[in-house]
């Protein structure tokens, strides 16, 4: 069996070109990757993620005619799309190997690209409501709230993945929320852009994004792990359905002023910098997926709102308050205890074990 390190090779980048089995797509490792390479691919998740907020935020904060946020989804599906061909191609180790993989595996199984519709679908509204909660919500409270995902995450992961979290696992979730709240509580002020805001608006696009966030993604890790399938066969079958959804996506809210005034009006290098970071973010976020789980992402989405509020104090003279250390104390030994239980939570276990509800009641 080959070593998932070996196909990416040592820094992150595809490895040398490997050949795949008579049917086409390399399968999946089922052994565990190594710690660094898990911690290489949070690390970068991490790092993205960090700088993907801010720069979001002030994309839809300049003084100019903004562009139509609708597009930037589109776009990313369209890159990450072409970025997953390309590893693909270099898995498989051929191009006669790699189309032989896209006519069964994408273009031959109607079913299995219904399947990932779904989460197609639901990412691309998580993503569109990104946008609108950071054009209507300052940069801190969007962070903040937004980690009620972690624990919608952990309920959905109980109820469609069959597992049981433990007390621990469950105290260190909920205490990660509010670390992460101390550190944003009443951040200073980093930017002198002053637009107008709609807040109601913004909670309500927050509330869509953690319900979508939660069930998208642990959707998404169910499907990885129920079968031997390629990860970038995956997440090609996904971005080809995202496409589709988000053109319709631009159709429907944008489509007479993008006649009017362009597909990619608006666009700046900022724009495109944050595309970029939501596509390799978008990558990442699948092989973290696959090797450890959605809380474990949860837990680096939250270690990236540290790190940009460090960057704030560097880049913007941000003061360190009390609740700020206290704050991230608390998300560093959320981080610690979440570890400690010995069950193997990236597997999914037999539903037989135990129905939902024994499950719930043991928390």
């Amino acid at each position: 069996m080959v070593r998932w390190e070996e196909r990416w090779g040592t820094a992150g980048g595809p490895g040398p070109a490997l050949s795949a089995p008579s049917g086409g797509t390399m399968s999946p490792p089922k052994e565990n990757v190594s710690l660094l390479f898990k911690l290489y691919c949070l690390t970068v998740m991490t790092l993205v993620a960090a700088t993907y907020t801010v720069a979001l935020r002030y994309t839809r904060t300049v003084e100019t005619e903004l562009y139509f946020s609708t597009t930037a989804v589109c776009i990313t599906e369209v890159i990450k799309l072409f970025l997953s061909v390309g590893i693909l191609t270099k898995e498989t180790g051929s191009l006669t190997r790699l189309i032989t993989s896209l006519k069964e595996n994408v273009f031959g199984s109607p079913i299995e690209l219904l399947k990932l519709s779904v989460p197609s679908l639901v990412y691309a509204l998580q993503n569109n409501m990104a946008f609108v909660a950071l054009s209507n919500l300052d940069a801190a409270v969007y962070q903040v709230t937004y980690q009620l995902k972690i624990p919608c995450t952990a309920l959905c992961t109980v109820l469609m993945l069959n597992r049981t979290l433990s007390k621990l696992q469950w105290f260190s979730v909920f205490m990660l929320c509010g670390g992460v709240t101390l550190v944003q509580w009443k951040p200073a002020q980093t930017t002198k852009v002053q637009v107008e805001q709609n807040p109601w608006l913004g909670f309500g696009a927050i509330a869509v994004a953690v319900l979508c966030s939660g069930f998208a993604g642990v959707y998404f890790e169910k499907v990885l792990k129920s079968s031997d399938t390629s990860l970038w066969v995956r997440n090609i079958q996904m971005y080809l359905s995202g496409i589709v959804v988000t053109l319709f996506g631009v159709y429907m809210s944008d489509g007479a002023q993008v006649l009017e005034k362009g597909f990619f009006y608006g666009y700046t290098y900022y724009v495109w910098f944050v595309i970029f970071l939501a596509s390799v973010g978008g990558l990442y976020t699948s092989v973290v997926v696959k090797y450890t789980d959605n809380i474990m992402k949860g837990f680096s989405a939250a270690a990236a709102i540290v790190l940009s509020t460090v960057a704030s104090v560097i880049l913007f003279g941000l003061q360190i308050t009390v609740t700020f250390f206290l704050g991230a104390l608390l998300v560093c030994v959320s981080i610690y205890l979440y570890g400690l239980p010995r069950q193997d939570t990236t597997k999914i276990q037999p539903s037989e074990t135990k129905s939902s509800k024994e499950r719930l009641a043991t928390v």
